[in-house]
């Protein structure tokens, strides 16, 4: 077990990192752990709580005195699949200028914040990358693991009975190796709320997530968005690494799959670089 350090307050944030999450705290547990051995330190942590119950507040307020890193926890009562509207407030309530989005199932590696922090440039924003893990690895995996890294290397998965594929290629930690793979990969680089970040002033300026949007594409469209607005997209899915815990998605529906179609149609046609439905609303 490894001993932890009380967080003691600072006066500047140089990131702060936004993890979504509803009702897993056990998944939480594990990913706000990873994070307490992040190479760079001056880093908060906000939670964009889509109306979990008081398990995960427990579970936040337990780990708020076991980490050195401060942990804000935004939450809005449980009505449905609202993601981006509470994602909106983390937004509003994150300190530092620059944000990292993630999900509250993604086990970040010890230089997450760091590859963001060092790739970061004015008028970018960075997609990472994410390794998904088995259901039973994603299960087990403990804290001394998490300490270790060994979760983020393939020989160790493979032993756990993790089925070996060319996908294991990003959780090299060779910089030569992970820049060729991220400049030949034909993955397109995007808003994936996995693991992207970007500059909170340019975020701002698009007006966040339209929270008109439900699950599915809602993070692309915030991602077409800053585009249109004449933000370039790095691909880092190589570099910046996290893994993806197992668990199935119950909250998907076709309706809203079609009205986020239709939404990110007209975000494309009208070469849309702000959204009504965002942070700010229009007053009546």
């Amino acid at each position: 077990m490894v001993k932890i350090a009380i967080f003691e307050a600072m006066e500047a944030i140089d990131v702060s990192v936004i993890i979504s999450t509803y009702n897993k705290p056990e998944y939480l547990e594990k990913v706000l752990w990873s994070y307490q051995f992040q190479t760079f330190k001056n880093f908060e942590v906000v939670i964009a709580d889509d109306g979990s119950t008081s398990e995960t507040k427990t579970l936040i307020d337990k780990m708020s005195k076991e980490v050195d890193f401060h942990i804000k926890h935004v939450w809005q009562p449980d009505d449905g699949f609202q993601k981006t509207k509470i994602l909106n407030k983390a937004i509003v309530t994150a300190k530092a200028d620059y944000l990292i989005f993630t999900d509250g199932d993604c086990i970040a590696r010890n230089d997450f914040v760091v590859t963001h922090l060092t790739l970061r440039q004015k008028g970018y924003a960075l997609s990472g990358g994410y390794f998904k893990l088995s259901e039973s690895i994603s299960k087990t995996i403990s804290l001394d693991v998490i300490a270790s890294q060994d979760c983020f290397k393939s020989e160790w998965l493979l032993q756990q009975g993790q089925p070996k594929s060319f996908k294991m290629n990003k959780l090299s930690t060779s910089k030569f190796k992970t820049s060729l793979l991220n400049t030949f990969t034909p993955t397109k680089a995007t808003f994936d709320g996995m693991n992207v970040s970007v500059w909170k002033a340019d975020v701002v300026k698009t007006n966040g997530f339209d929270e008109r949007m439900q699950y599915g594409g809602e993070d692309r469209e915030l991602g077409e968005r800053l585009m249109n607005y004449g933000i370039n997209f790095k691909q880092i899915r190589y570099s910046a690494i996290c893994l993806h815990l197992y668990h199935e998605r119950p909250y998907k529906n076709e309706d809203a799959f079609k009205k986020n179609k239709i939404i990110r149609a007209e975000t494309k046609t009208l070469n849309s670089k702000f959204t009504k439905y965002g942070i700010v609303k229009p007053k009546d």
